[in-house]
């Protein structure tokens, strides 16, 4: 198992300074929120790639891949109806794709609530349809170039589009291909009806990332979320993939959330 923590935790921090901390807390790779390095990355030049590249290596610490993928990039929505919306969409999605490659990361990971909701008029299916159109073409780059799309089922409360997951699931078998999957987040899976480790163990070959947080939106160990069955279930699902924190409030600043996270997570993983 290999632990991650996501960069935008370093809030106000530079890259090298995030690898570096990360890496000292003892992380084995960052997780990258593209707009805490450029507002598209399709802006993101080679040689500005390779520096970051670089830069983690440098810091003894590996690159996960991309996370919170469409804050930021004007324009964008999987289920819109207009042809265009989807079209650049797609489009960026290849990019994405081919910026994590380039970045040496191998999992793009797809919330994006407010970009997949249902418009006013599209039917769930309808919508179903448009994002699975709109991911296509990234599905087959992706297949190229060594990445696999991770879609995130979330909950009722930030999105009406794929809930749970077997939901998510569901959608990513329809594209029938390796480079495609979805991620379980424990922060999502509480707002099912079904215990956490019913939800793994029914996902148990299906999922190629693992988000962990806290309902309160905090980091693992900062909340009532017990984690030991999870880890059981993740062990019996014979996961051996990245475990990542992820986080969206704050408060405790990014060492004591990257310090005490970890701690947390090597204790109930016996690591």
């Amino acid at each position: 198992m290999k632990f991650g923590i996501c960069n935008e935790i370093f809030q106000g921090w530079s890259l090298e300074q995030a690898f570096a901390r990360a890496a000292s807390a003892g992380y084995d790779l960052v997780e990258i929120a593209p707009f805490t390095i450029a507002k598209s990355v399709s802006h993101l030049s080679a040689s500005e790639r390779v520096r970051i590249r670089e830069a983690a290596a440098g810091a003894g610490i590996g690159i996960a891949g991309l996370h919170w993928v469409l804050v930021q990039a004007e324009g964008m929505y999987l289920t819109h109806t207009d042809a265009v919306v989807r079209q650049k969409t797609s489009s960026y999605f290849v990019d994405l794709v081919n910026c994590c490659a380039d970045l040496g990361g191998n999992r793009i990971i797809v919330g994006s609530p407010k970009q997949r909701n249902l418009l006013d008029g599209v039917s769930y299916q309808q919508a179903w349809e448009l994002a699975r159109e709109t991911f296509g073409d990234s599905v087959k780059c992706a297949e190229d170039r060594g990445v696999v799309i991770c879609f995130e089922p979330l909950s009722p409360a930030e999105t009406d589009f794929v809930n749970t997951a077997e939901e998510g699931i569901r959608f990513a078998r329809e594209f029938q291909s390796p480079a495609m999957s979805v991620i379980l987040d424990v922060k999502a899976m509480c707002s099912e009806q079904k215990p956490i480790p019913q939800i793994i163990k029914e996902s148990t070959g299906a999922f190629e990332y693992f988000h962990a947080n806290d309902r309160n939106l905090r980091g693992p160990g900062f909340g009532d979320v017990d984690f030991v069955p999870i880890v059981q279930a993740l062990r019996e699902a014979k996961y051996d993939g990245v475990v990542s924190v992820e986080v969206f409030h704050f408060e405790e600043g990014p060492e004591r959330i990257a310090d005490e996270s970890i701690a947390y997570l090597k204790r109930v993983f016996g690591s």
